[in-house]
């Protein structure tokens, strides 16, 4: 053995004891590599448990999609929301008008409103109080800005934030709304028309609402999002008309309600799905043209307002301005 060292470490050009702790290095690293393979060697019965599991989520989450969706904050939170319960139900559609679907949304937009309106406008005054009294450590330039304010004009900045933060937060989640529900508008005909196709073919209608939503997942996530989250409902176990339903509260789009409306009715009916879906994209499409030729028919009148903002001042000053310049030379001279 000891020759063995004496050869390898001639032949490599290392000492036997640097021999010796590779040796013992790659064994450990071979025992290692065979323990780790006994341990992660896949087992059926594990793989079963893992994936009854994995079922046991989901049909959890699913029947997290029957509950609602945003919940109202309790504590001091609720005394910043409107007491009417249909005020509170105003705010609760329009963040799911806006896609904030999240549990937390609602406490969220109140914590917002409460920190513009509220809390940013202690804090200036806690500033503006302390750089006006000695030996505050208040940094230099902040006492600088405040110090020469006068208690007038403290009163209008706090008026001023007061106002922001109260108007600021249901402006935003206005603009926000209308953005989505534009984005849906402009998508909805064409999943219109892919729906009534994928109905023509011979998928079912819930089918062809999943095969809908993923393909419009990259061209209108909204849309896709809305049909997906209605599929998930009904296979939750929700009933259709009121899944669908449902959606239409989301969006807030006319078209939407709409479209609940003719599948409500075929449902309940009994009549051709294909049929109706048929009918109502051609009523959608003689709808945007009647919308398009609406549009067409205010722009005269709409340029015809800034026409006459712009080109009136200058139409005067051309007509009437040598009348005046000789009128003033006249009576000067």
């Amino acid at each position: 053995m000891e020759s063995l060292l004496q050869d390898l470490s001639l032949r490599f050009g290392l000492s036997a004891e640097s021999l010796m702790l590779a040796g013992l290095g790659l064994g450990v690293l071979l025992v290692f590599s065979s323990v780790a393979s006994v341990l992660t060697r896949s087992n059926p019965a594990a793989a079963r448990m893992a994936d009854l599991r994995l079922r046991r989520s989901e049909t959890r989450r699913d029947r997290g999609l029957l509950r609602e969706t945003v919940r109202t904050p309790s504590g001091l939170l609720k005394a910043a929301l409107p007491t009417s319960a249909t005020d509170r139900q105003k705010i609760h559609d329009k963040l799911l008008q806006a896609g904030l679907t999240g549990p937390n949304a609602l406490r969220n937009y109140v914590l917002a409103r409460v920190a513009l309106g509220l809390l940013v406008p202690l804090m200036l005054v806690a500033l503006i109080v302390g750089s006006k009294l000695p030996g505050t450590p208040v940094p230099g330039p902040v006492a600088d800005l405040f110090r020469p304010m006068s208690q007038m004009n403290v009163i209008r900045l706090v008026v001023l934030l007061v106002a922001a933060g109260y108007f600021l937060p249901p402006l935003w989640l206005k603009s926000r709304v209308k953005e989505r529900q534009q984005k849906i508008s402009e998508a909805f005909p064409n999943a219109l028309d892919l729906l009534q196709v994928s109905v023509e073919a011979g998928l079912g209608f819930d089918a062809a609402m999943t095969r809908v939503g993923n393909e419009l997942a990259h061209v209108s996530p909204e849309l896709a999002f809305e049909f997906l989250s209605a599929e998930h409902q009904i296979q939750a176990g929700r009933p259709r008309e009121q899944a669908l339903s449902d959606m239409a509260r989301r969006t807030g789009v006319e078209m939407v309600q709409s479209f609940a409306s003719v599948v409500q009715q075929s449902i309940r009916f009994g009549t051709s799905m294909s049929e109706a879906l048929t009918t109502y994209a051609a009523e959608m499409r003689m709808y945007r043209e009647t919308k398009a030729q609406e549009m067409a028919n205010k722009l005269p009148v709409k340029m015809s307002a800034v026409l006459a903002t712009l080109m009136l001042p200058a139409l005067i000053m051309v007509t009437v301005g040598p009348s005046v310049i000789r009128y003033i030379r006249y009576f000067a001279g």
